[in-house]
């Protein structure tokens, strides 16, 4: 395929350029949409979690509440495990 000093194998390294460049577009589409998707799921939760307006409340006289009554808590002890107890190790011998 030689045609004096010429090389007219063009075709084919047209073609591995497409690949790479197709190649190359497909990971730059898929960096891309990856890292808008998780700038969007942080910029939701940052919107989610905005304090929003609160209508004022008239205040109330703390006369009127009744004090409050203690609160009991019922604690349970944590059971301790049973201790793994081994026999003695078997001999092997070896003949």
């Amino acid at each position: 395929m030689t045609d004096g000093l010429h090389y007219n194998g063009g075709m084919f390294f047209s073609s591995q350029w497409a690949g790479a460049l197709y190649t190359a577009a497909i990971f730059v589409f898929c960096f891309l949409s990856v890292h808008v998707i998780k700038l969007a799921v942080i910029g939701y939760r940052a919107r989610k979690n905005l304090p929003h307006e609160k209508k004022e409340e008239p205040e109330k006289k703390e006369e009127e509440k009744e004090p409050a009554e203690p609160v009991y808590y019922i604690v349970e002890k944590k059971k301790k495990r049973a201790k793994a107890e081994y026999s003695e190790p078997k001999r092997i011998s070896f003949k």
